[in-house]
């Protein structure tokens, strides 16, 4: 049995007026939920874990409570204190490969850090404990404050990989002292709240729970493309270090919840198509909604190959800087359906190269594809067409990010052992018709 519930958020704004989401409304959610969930007769609640985005902080004062809003990831960065950081600490180039993390600004959340160091350095003499959001909704719970290494992990800027340890600035700047405690993800802790009698994990970032019911089910080497806004190809079997063209473009490393480097790259593929079906919809005088279950043509895929020159293998990674469909006259289609199979196939182009930049160095064979583009026939289709030396499959799971968060604790609640068959997959087999 299954029960879900949604709220949406009113964004609020930070001291200079650029808007993140509001930590008390948060607050006030995570409470209520949990007594909607406690008030339900049919639910033994053992155990409560979380995952949420990883790349923002919850400052905390000594008595526990926060001392600054949740600043956005997408808030934009000092030039001048960006160009101090990287060179202080090697430039921008080597610590990159040592720390995984392309250079993103507030996204490398260990930068917000040494920010308020050098901007807001009376706020930064107050903060007793920086929590990743995960671990922070934990402490609601738990009242226990620690760090999880897969938000520590997650293009940070504090993790160095090769040492496997933290970066030697983090120490240097005082910024390990607001950091609290690593602990293992599948570790739980007593709730807070006196006579209760649930455990409660410590929180994982969100791409990182994702990928848990899928190493739990398959152990041959395969590659997750988890696709929504951004569509992010996960490979966990590849171990090589990261490149400096990997880095140049936007590869890093997640962390597994076992602490296992995850090679990764990503591609703004979910955004692109939301705003070029809007486009589509609005020249055609067409409802988005025509897209949703538009069937695979191969004769419109056949037309588009002829004309098309395609990727290959050696092809260099610029594709992956701008729109191909953007510039494409959309009088040029004769229809809905030719320009809608068009967009799938530069997005498709666009995925199939980076994909391939991780998994040079693995022998994945499978390929399993998540979320929204999942459910797309022409997307599927094209995907297996292109990866024609792969096996690729839709998976269908509800809930994969949840799901992996109660996995990581399993032991703690369920003394059965660990599902095998909580992954649906469909093959999708090569389009013969279409010559690529």
């Amino acid at each position: 049995m299954v029960f879900e519930r949604s709220a949406r958020f009113t964004e609020t704004v930070d001291e200079d007026g650029d808007p993140c989401e509001n930590l008390d409304t948060l607050r006030l959610s995570v409470f209520d939920s949990l007594r909607e969930v406690f008030r339900l007769k049919e639910f033994d609640i053992r155990a409560i874990n979380f995952s949420t985005y990883g790349a923002s902080f919850v400052y905390l004062d000594g008595d526990g409570r926060t001392i600054a809003p949740l600043y956005n990831y997408l808030k934009k960065y000092t030039p001048e204190l960006q160009k101090q950081f990287y060179d202080t600490y090697g430039g921008e180039e080597e610590f990159s490969s040592r720390t995984a993390s392309p250079v993103l600004g507030n996204l490398n959340s260990g930068m917000q850090l040494y920010r308020l160091k050098y901007e807001k350095p009376h706020l930064f003499r107050q903060i007793k404990h920086a929590l990743h959001l995960p671990q922070y909704l934990s402490f609601l719970i738990s009242g226990n404050v620690c760090s999880d290494i897969t938000s520590i992990g997650c293009h940070t800027n504090l993790w160095d990989f090769p040492k496997n340890d933290y970066h030697y600035w983090v120490k240097q700047e005082g910024i390990l002292e607001k950091l609290a405690p690593l602990v293992p993800c599948n570790e739980v802790v007593p709730s807070f709240f006196p006579g209760n009698t649930y455990s409660v994990g410590v929180g994982l970032h969100d791409s990182s729970a994702a990928l848990i019911p899928y190493l739990v089910n398959f152990h041959e080497p395969f590659v997750l493309i988890s696709t929504g806004t951004w569509c992010i190809t996960l490979n966990p079997f590849n171990d090589t270090p990261l490149t400096r063209e990997e880095l140049k473009n936007d590869c890093l490393c997640y962390m597994s919840y076992q602490g296992k480097p995850v090679k990764a790259s990503r591609l703004f593929a979910g955004y692109e198509h939301e705003q070029q079906v809007k486009r589509i919809s609005d020249h055609f005088n067409q409802s988005a909604g025509r897209f949703r279950s538009m069937e695979f043509n191969p004769k419109i895929i056949a037309d588009i190959t002829k004309r098309e020159a395609l990727v290959n293998k050696a092809e260099d990674a610029d594709i992956l800087k701008k729109s191909l469909f953007e510039q494409r006259d959309l009088s040029s289609f004769a229809t809905e359906e030719e320009a809608y199979h068009q967009l799938i196939f530069d997005i498709v182009t666009q995925q199939y190269v980076s994909t391939q930049l991780v998994l040079t160095g693995a022998n994945a064979r499978r390929i399993f594809v998540d979320g929204g583009f999942s459910k797309n026939s022409i997307y599927m289709n094209l995907l297996a067409t292109f990866f024609n030396d792969m096996e690729v499959f839709a998976a269908s799971m509800a809930q994969a990010t949840a799901v992996g968060t109660a996995l990581a604790i399993h032991r703690s609640w369920n003394d059965k052992p660990l599902p095998n068959d909580i992954v649906e997959l469909k093959f999708y087999s090569v389009t013969h018709d279409v010559l690529l």
